[in-house]
């Protein structure tokens, strides 16, 4: 990768970015949790594959990942910086085919891979996450509460 040659502040503003716990996750997590729902987070579904999904339902063999618009090359949201521009594209595409390439290993594993933009409505992704979740839990399904 090129190095980045960037100014003090956006250096600054940019590695002040969470990767984890950020508020939609946060949000997505409370929705989830107040539906019923118990999970773990920050969990590699994989085992040898070094990809943490942000949400794991272990038993139904669901993996939810909370993407950036900006990291992760929203097409609704995407911007593309004028700085560096060259660097910025091709991290993004790499991003973007690292996601690509975690999705396809985890259905080849029988794994669920579950996008969430993190401009989406949390309580709209918690129900689309919950029912994904009931279909494919082992035995018979629960009641989840409403959100």
């Amino acid at each position: 990768m090129r190095v980045l040659d960037t100014n003090e502040s956006t250096r600054s503003r940019m590695s002040r970015q969470r990767s984890r716990d950020t508020g939609v996750e946060m949000a997505l997590r409370r929705a989830l949790h107040a539906s019923g729902l118990r999970y773990r987070v920050h969990r590699r579904p994989l085992k040898g594959v070094r990809r943490e999904a942000d949400i794991v339902f272990g038993p139904a063999k669901v993996a939810i990942f909370v993407d950036g618009c900006f990291w992760h090359g929203c097409p609704e949201h995407a911007t593309w910086p004028k700085r560096n521009s060259a660097f910025w594209r091709e991290k993004i595409e790499k991003n973007r085919a690292r996601d690509r390439d975690t999705d396809v290993r985890l259905k080849e594993a029988g794994w669920a891979s579950v996008r969430v933009w993190e401009h989406e409505s949390a309580i709209e992704a918690a129900v689309r996450v919950a029912a994904i979740v009931e279909a494919r839990r082992p035995g018979r399904p629960r009641v989840i509460r409403s959100l």
